[in-house]
């Protein structure tokens, strides 16, 4: 694994790390793209490049010797590794993921979202294109395509379809209700603070306990699962909901 950073190894970078600033692992079997995709962020004063690794053993000890909020993943280094992502977000539960993939099909891309990814994207992808990626992700948003939304969507409602015995219905107070309206209106958290009188961290922490109650993993699978289950009430699809939730 190779640090990224001017202190002496085993030094922490925190001190050289503004706060707000987005920490990020690069993860890649191939060193020329890992210096590549570092030069590109070094441009951006609000991201900064910790780590890097070039296996799943070494990104492993990167996130557990540096804080990260973002790590940006070579999809071929998941192959045959089904439990990886769990894994790695047991490590940091929230530090957020974005898949680099060379081609994507619906079972692939289904699938990764439903293990934790929040964004995955073309290895051709612009430069601009995904540092604008990262920071969405940072900001607690998810990375999707329109053909992406369709497949989870179909997904989502086969299996839905699929349960024999509905999940029953946790009780939700008002102010739960409130966010997951929000959420369905396409508002980020720090919108939603506004709109209730709190503060952004006040919203993650009454979306954690909103995802445990419902048994849901990100605010995408929140809206459908609320839109099915008719917990809220809304003229709109569930396209459009999902649309609106993931800002596409």
């Amino acid at each position: 694994m190779e640090i990224l950073d001017d202190h002496n190894e085993g030094e922490s970078t925190d001190t050289s790390v503004k706060p707000g600033t987005i920490r990020m692992i690069l993860a890649d079997s191939q060193a020329i793209y890992r210096v590549g995709i570092r030069k590109v962020f070094a441009l951006e004063d609000d991201i900064r490049v910790v780590a890097q690794a070039d296996s799943l053993e070494n990104l492993r000890a990167a996130i557990e010797r540096y804080p990260t909020d973002i790590v940006l993943l070579e999809g071929s280094m998941l192959a045959g590794t089904a439990n990886a992502i769990p894994e790695l977000l047991r490590l940091a539960p929230d530090m957020k993921l974005i898949v680099q993939a060379v081609a994507t099909d619906e079972n692939h891309t289904v699938e990764l979202y439903r293990r934790g990814v929040r964004g995955i994207v073309s290895r051709s992808i612009s430069p601009d294109l995904l540092v604008r990626c990262v920071r969405r992700i940072a900001a607690g948003e998810t990375w999707i395509d329109n053909q992406s939304v369709n497949w989870v969507i179909d997904a989502y409602r086969a299996q839905a379809a699929a349960l024999v015995s509905p999940r029953s219905q946790p009780r939700l107070s008002p102010k739960e209700m409130s966010i997951i309206t929000c959420i369905t209106q396409g508002k980020r958290n720090k919108e939603i603070a506004f709109q209730l009188g709190t503060t952004e961290q006040v919203i993650k922490n009454y979306l954690r306990k909103i995802y445990d109650k419902l048994g849901v993993s990100d605010r995408l699978e929140l809206a459908l699962y609320c839109l099915h289950n008719k917990i809220i009430q809304t003229d709109a699809d569930e396209v459009t909901v999902a649309q609106k939730v993931v800002g596409t």
